[in-house]
């Protein structure tokens, strides 16, 4: 009898693989947070690096050259699930296989991104959390208002080649109709596109007379720093999807917890991981959303932010 116990425990205790590809860098601290949120998840529902599971991390800077690199270098290794952290590593990874176990997390719009069939029920081998609701560009453009009531101008800094850049601008463009605002697209193929479009849209607005709102999206991040210098440079108030932005500088964050996301994103491997498929696991909207405004750069920029958005702010840095 003491052999198929042995056997039981040896299977308990069998090595699982999690490949992991990040949409940033190594030396980001937000994503080495949510990361580390992640494998916390995992250790609390009872994951042991190295003992019954092993972890192989992927760094894609933004990069989709690189996603589709790692994409490929993953799947090879056979895991039994991958962490997606982006729309385009979502798109890079099914592309490689259609069978692998993928949960993402922070991505946009899947069913429009083609990688699952529905929210209630994905069908494929894809599962995870949406990281926004298109919906989400209405807010964004309301908390501008609320910060610089008369501006008619807005910049919406995005990718379109991507449904969170072409889907969300769509979005925004349907509230600022409502709004009697006019909107202008600026693209993020590289620097200097940003550069050009930035100084383009304040010189045709003039001093005080255009707000800025940069989409979410891995191919918009490298560019966070070059941003919030150029915004601050023209004086233009902007909004930003996420609080690595604001804490950078920018006027307001605002966007879904994604350390939250993460924490949940475990939960999901960890069903995978015990036998569940991702097509029967539904799709999760995000549950908490976080505004953060940074008093510092409304003083530069000359700005009174009302005390009812200060009321409702859930970091106010000063």
């Amino acid at each position: 009898m003491g052999w198929p116990l042995a056997a039981r425990a040896q299977q308990r205790e069998r090595m699982r693989r999690i490949g992991v590809l990040m949409s940033a860098t190594p030396d980001d601290p937000y994503q080495t947070t949510y990361l580390s949120a992640f494998m916390q998840g995992l250790q609390e529902r009872g994951w042991t690096i190295g003992r019954n599971v092993r972890i192989d991390p992927r760094w894609g800077a933004g990069n989709t050259e690189l996603f589709r690199k790692y994409a490929t270098e993953l799947v090879a290794l056979a895991p039994d699930v991958i962490l997606a952290t982006a729309g385009s590593i979502v798109g890079a990874l099914k592309k490689e296989s259609g069978t692998v176990p993928i949960v993402f997390v922070t991505t946009i719009d899947p069913v429009g991104g083609g990688w699952i069939e529905s929210l209630a029920r994905p069908g494929t081998n894809a599962t995870g959390f949406a990281a926004y609701e298109f919906s989400i560009g209405g807010k964004w453009l309301g908390l501008l208002k609320e910060v610089a009531p008369g501006v008619k101008q807005v910049a919406v800094i995005r990718d379109p080649s991507v449904p969170a850049g072409s889907g969300g601008f769509a979005a925004i463009q349907t509230a600022a109709t409502s709004s009697g605002v006019e909107l202008t697209p600026i693209g993020v193929r590289d620097a200097t596109e940003i550069e050009r479009g930035i100084l383009g849209f304040a010189t045709r607005t003039g001093p005080d007379g255009g707000l800025i709102m940069v989409g979410p999206g891995s191919s918009v991040r490298p560019h966070r720093d070059l941003i919030i210098a150029l915004v601050a440079r023209h004086r233009l108030p902007a909004i930003y999807p996420t609080r690595d932005f604001a804490a950078a500088g920018g006027l307001i964050s605002y966007g879904a917890d994604f350390i939250t996301q993460y924490r949940q994103a475990a939960g999901y491997v960890d069903r995978i991981l015990k036998g569940e498929k991702p097509a029967d696991l539904p799709v999760q909207a995000p549950t908490k959303y976080e505004l953060v405004l940074n008093l510092k750069t409304a003083k530069a920029l000359g700005l009174d932010v009302p005390s009812t958005l200060l009321a409702i702010a859930d970091e106010v840095i000063e």
